[in-house]
């Protein structure tokens, strides 16, 4: 019996050896936490991305953090609490906070500028060092429906058309069809956020701020002149539609309805029209002013945190999802205007066989724009500027009566 005992004694022993002591160690993996905002399709686009770069790298896995509203505001709190991402989607407008207040890596070394548009990593510099790879340049463009200036005998944009050429057109676009005095088809768009008017002041050698972020500008005569006009568009010649003439509808959905002759918007409209426009459709560069087509050119790119305690694996990711390989298969679905040259200059991006035909529209507004002027508060300077310039945009009041020195004291302490 204790020889039986003592048997079984050794059996259970030889197997704690083996599921203990000889078994292989599970394999394990570095987990990169990445977060970025986009649509639902822009994040479909970015899964195969990511298991291309897991199979790439057996010994890495990428935690997606996928924020679509609030993105930087949960992203401030993720810092404040220890939990930054290990890869950070950032744009030119927040980076000047995170870099100033030393959250982000310095990616200098890693980062062959002769590689990208000037214009896509300006606003990642600072103290001549990169704290982003930037992977778009987002600017603005004028989409217009060749059918309806077909149909209205109007000629196409040019190239080096005016903004009086740009008010004529719109002029001759507006249409009551049914002649109830309501109008059905307007000439062009009009939306209050600063990016959609900036354009008018870039291109009249105007802007909110100084090149360098530090000097308020908005209150200068070519600002206001140009604010004015902007309003003007609404108010005075009656070609774009208010908030309240277009109801619950948005732009792209009066532009698709063709109840909107020409829309300045950037390249994200793309994929849509592509798909939904039952008319032929093509871009043409925003209108000359006093100083040229002058659009705003702002970024978006790659950064690491600071904090991160995977910097090697993170840096291989960047280099992975910023490389033209990667960028190739964003730039097919038509969203974005690539920050690399090679990437932007390929027949993936000017593809002639799909819409717009004149693609290249967007890579000339690169070469004639302007890196939006930011600053750390950039953003509040901008949310109390839409406070301010709300009466304008409804037509009650002029830009001077509301950018009053007071005012100006106020923006100049963001």
């Amino acid at each position: 019996m204790k020889k039986i005992a003592f048997m079984i004694s050794i059996l259970l022993i030889l197997c704690f050896l083996f599921f203990f002591v000889f078994k292989k160690p599970k394999e394990t993996k570095t987990i990169v936490k990445f977060s970025s905002w986009g649509s639902q399709s822009e994040t479909e686009l970015l899964k195969p991305l990511l298991k291309e770069f897991e199979k790439q790298n057996s010994d890495i896995k990428i935690e997606f953090i996928h924020i679509p509203q609030n993105y930087f505001q949960k992203l401030h709190l993720l810092f404040a609490s220890n939990l930054a991402p290990d890869v950070v989607f950032i744009n030119n407008y927040y980076a000047p906070k995170y870099i100033q207040s030393g959250l982000l890596e310095d990616l200098t070394p890693f980062f062959n500028k002769n590689e990208y548009f000037k214009k896509s990593y300006e606003g990642f510099c600072f103290n001549n060092k990169i704290y982003a790879i930037p992977r778009d340049v987002s600017n603005l463009v004028v989409y217009y429906n060749k059918d309806l200036f077909k149909k209205y005998d109007v000629p196409y944009p040019s190239n080096n058309w005016s903004i009086e050429d740009y008010i004529k057109t719109a002029k001759l676009l507006t249409k009551d069809t049914n002649n109830d005095k309501k109008t059905d088809i307007w000439g062009t768009s009009f939306e209050k956020d600063v990016i959609f008017w900036l354009p008018y002041l870039f291109s009249n050698n105007a802007s909110i701020l100084s090149d360098d972020g530090s000097t308020i500008l908005i209150n200068k005569k070519e600002s206001i002149d140009s604010l004015d006009l902007y309003s003007d568009l609404v108010n005075k010649y009656k070609v774009a539609p208010s908030k309240a003439d277009n109801a619950s509808l948005t732009l792209a959905q009066l532009f698709l309805q063709q109840k909107l002759a020409m829309q300045v918007s950037g390249r994200w409209l793309v994929p849509k029209y592509r798909s939904e426009a039952n008319f032929d459709w093509d871009i043409a560069p925003f209108p000359q002013g006093t100083n040229g087509s002058v659009v705003n050119i702002d970024a978006s790119g790659y950064a690491i945190s600071k904090s991160s305690k995977h910097k090697k694996e993170a840096l291989k990711f960047v280099k992975f999802i910023s490389s033209n390989e990667a960028l190739e298969k964003l730039v097919e679905s038509g969203l974005i205007v690539p920050a690399r040259k090679d990437t932007a200059f390929s027949e993936k991006f000017l593809e002639k066989n799909k819409k717009p035909q004149n693609a290249a529209v967007f890579l000339r507004a690169i070469e004639n724009g302007k890196t939006t002027p930011v600053n750390k508060n950039y953003q509040k300077l901008t949310d109390r500027l839409n406070i301010i310039l709300e009466p304008v945009f409804l037509g009650q009041k002029k830009a001077r009566e509301v950018l009053t020195p007071e005012q100006v004291i106020i923006l100049n302490r963001f």
